[in-house]
């Protein structure tokens, strides 16, 4: 029989989490639930969908079914993703974007989709041992749909469930206890090199804050690549350009000669124009990351967790660009 490592031949990085999921292949011994614990873009797609190709192939794998799964198309699999609600629908967070949804809220994972688990799991599979579901950003969950996945997992039936998450610690517990969890670790900067060789490669060219932002992900710095090519031109560097104005204190907020509120003003107001919510805060982000790189100033960190909170809940966005704005820069305490 061939190792069953060859099945995750190629996936570089994770040697533990293949490992483990091997050993339960070749020992048929298959948990009904397992938990993919590690950071958005670091491969537990990749991997999730490999062991489901050892499940209804055996641990040599094979290319038909392998192509089916990564193109979505094995009747024995569903594949479930946070949502947006869109004129009467739910559209995946994969598809809002070309499909014009505005993404100023998070998606979620939602109690209809959770429902269909069940549904899926009950009926006979026409292909593979078992049914197989796949949920991606299981933490993105209302407190129903939470509920209604754990009764799920208190009974499978013959099923086998992959939940894949960045955050475990905002899992209920008896989620966690149901599942057996498989740890994925950030990748070092030699490997990211080696996953993107050929399609996206490191370069000179990106903003050193790209790699860090990504922080061991791969997926990310390709998601941090485009966020920062989809930015308007200058819109970055007007926001890197405002003056951020250390106090006597060291708060990071204290009065500045030669601010100007207007430009301040003008900034959030092309920040929300040209952005939407998922923009803003990726925006955010960089800008954070990169002042600290530059003056790690635990006032200014705090007043720009401050907005990402704003942002993040039912605060006018604009509002709250223009009061962080004009704090940051010290005008608001002389308006």
């Amino acid at each position: 029989m061939a190792e069953p490592s060859d099945l995750f031949a190629g996936l570089v990085g994770q040697a533990q989490a293949t490992a483990l999921l091997a050993a339960a292949l070749d020992q048929r011994r298959l948990a009904p639930a397992y938990l993919f614990c590690g950071a958005d873009g670091v491969g537990r797609s990749r991997v999730a969908r490999r062991f489901l190709e050892g499940v209804i192939a055996g641990p040599k794998g094979a290319p038909s079914v392998r192509r089916r799964l990564e193109e979505g198309n094995h009747p024995d699999l569903l594949w479930l993703e946070p949502t947006y609600q869109h004129q009467g629908q739910l559209i995946p967070a994969s598809e809002a974007l070309a499909a014009g949804v505005s993404r100023k809220a998070p998606p979620q994972l939602r109690l209809e989709q959770v429902r269909s688990v069940s549904q899926f799991l009950g009926r006979r599979p026409l292909e593979s041992p078992r049914c197989l579901v796949v949920i991606e950003t299981v933490e993105a969950m209302a407190e129903g749909a939470a509920n209604a996945l754990l009764k799920t997992l208190e009974e499978p039936g013959g099923g086998l469930l992959i939940l894949l998450t960045a955050a475990p610690e905002r899992l209920l517990s008896t989620i966690r206890s149901r599942c057996q969890q498989i740890p994925f670790r950030r990748l070092s900067p030699a490997e990211i090199a080696e996953v993107l060789q050929g399609q996206a490669p490191l370069h000179s060219a990106d903003p050193p804050e790209l790699l860090e932002l990504a922080a061991g992900s791969p997926g990310a710095l390709l998601q941090c690549r485009e966020q920062w090519a989809a930015l308007p031109a200058g819109l970055a560097e007007r926001l890197w350009s405002l003056g951020i104005a250390p106090d006597a204190q060291g708060s990071g907020l204290g009065p500045k000669a030669g601010g100007n509120p207007i430009e301040a003003l003008a900034l959030a107001r092309d920040l929300c124009e040209a952005l939407d919510g998922e923009q803003q805060l990726w925006l955010l982000n960089w800008w954070q990351w990169r002042l600290w790189r530059q003056r790690p100033e635990p006032g200014v960190q705090r007043r720009l967790e401050s907005l990402r909170s704003h942002l993040g809940s039912y605060v006018q966005p604009r509002l709250a660009w223009e009061v962080a704005l004009l704090d940051l820069s010290g005008l608001g305490a002389n308006l």
